[in-house]
């Protein structure tokens, strides 16, 4: 009994937290805008017996998918989450990797305090953390302040509601996602792994790239999947910090849902935007496990 309650949780969560929610969703996206509460038809009359059921099921069609695959927002809007997500996701590899690097090579006494200066922006609101930032891009903003106090600039620079803002924004707010899996795998490194390649005649450098890189491959593998995943839905960065012209397909779900009121078409957005995620988390479980087995 116990053995049966320990493999029936985890599927049990995933069908009252994942598959029944889907499944709402994949309804309303086969369903027809109307002027209504709820704003979608049809609707299962259970009252009506087996003819409301067969009529309900007859009524659904794929019509909101097909406007999806012709309308050219949508796949625009996909394609530039998928670039923003991944141009994002390399950039903090950038920022991150060093960072998890030089924590990894402190004294035993430093670790905790640098592991606590990571984690200190998750203290803080996400939305508070965002809006700051717009004090520090806006024309009248801190940075532009400083370039031009330093003479780097004569004029303010026109960094607010752009893309470049919602990069920044987007690798400010997961970088501690990809510093903290990096370090935990250059933390286990075995010092003298890289004494014998140095004793073998490798550089720091060559060492480096031969022995050190290789080995955090799967925290930089993890890494990439926890910032790519939800960058690629993200919706507060590119609403706050983005102009009318940074399109993600997060932003235009919210516009479809809350503006313009169309649930069909937006949970059908939803419902390709999962499909295409479902992809790399299945990518990134596979990491995990191969990590798990080989530990």
């Amino acid at each position: 009994m116990r053995r049966f309650f320990l493999i029936a949780t985890p599927y049990l969560w995933l069908l009252v937290f994942f598959l029944i929610p889907f499944v709402i969703v994949l309804k309303i996206a086969l369903s027809d805008y109307a002027i209504s509460i709820p704003p979608y038809t049809p609707t299962l009359d259970l009252s009506a017996g087996w003819e409301g059921i067969t009529r309900f099921f007859s009524e659904l069609d794929f019509e909101n998918f097909t406007f999806l695959a012709s309308d050219a927002l949508y796949w625009k809007a996909y394609l530039s989450s998928l670039k923003i997500a991944a141009i994002s996701t390399f950039i903090t590899l950038l920022v991150g990797y060093p960072i998890a690097y030089g924590m990894a090579q402190a004294s035993d006494e430093w670790r905790p305090t640098l592991m606590m200066l990571v984690i200190l922006p998750f203290w803080t609101s996400f939305l508070i953390r965002i809006y700051s930032w717009i004090g520090i891009l806006s024309g009248e903003g801190f940075l532009n302040q400083v370039l031009m106090w330093t003479g780097i600039i004569d004029a303010p620079l026109t960094i607010l509601n752009t893309n470049v803002a919602v990069y920044i924004g987007i690798v400010y707010a997961y970088l501690p996602f990809m510093i903290l899996p990096i370090y935990a795998s250059l933390e286990k490194l075995d010092g003298s792994l890289i004494e014998a390649a140095e004793d073998l005649g490798c550089s720091k450098a060559s060492a480096f790239w031969l022995v050190t890189f290789p080995l955090s491959r799967p925290g930089v593998i993890a890494g990439c999947f926890l910032v790519f995943i939800p960058a690629l839905g993200e919706f507060v960065i590119p609403s706050i910090l983005g102009g009318n012209e940074t399109l993600m397909i997060g932003k235009t779900l919210y516009d479809e849902f809350f503006a313009n009121r169309d649930w069909p078409v937006a949970s059908a957005v939803a419902v390709v935007l999962l499909l295409i995620l479902i992809v790399p988390i299945i990518l990134f479980q596979r990491n995990e496990q191969k990590q798990r087995e080989a530990n």
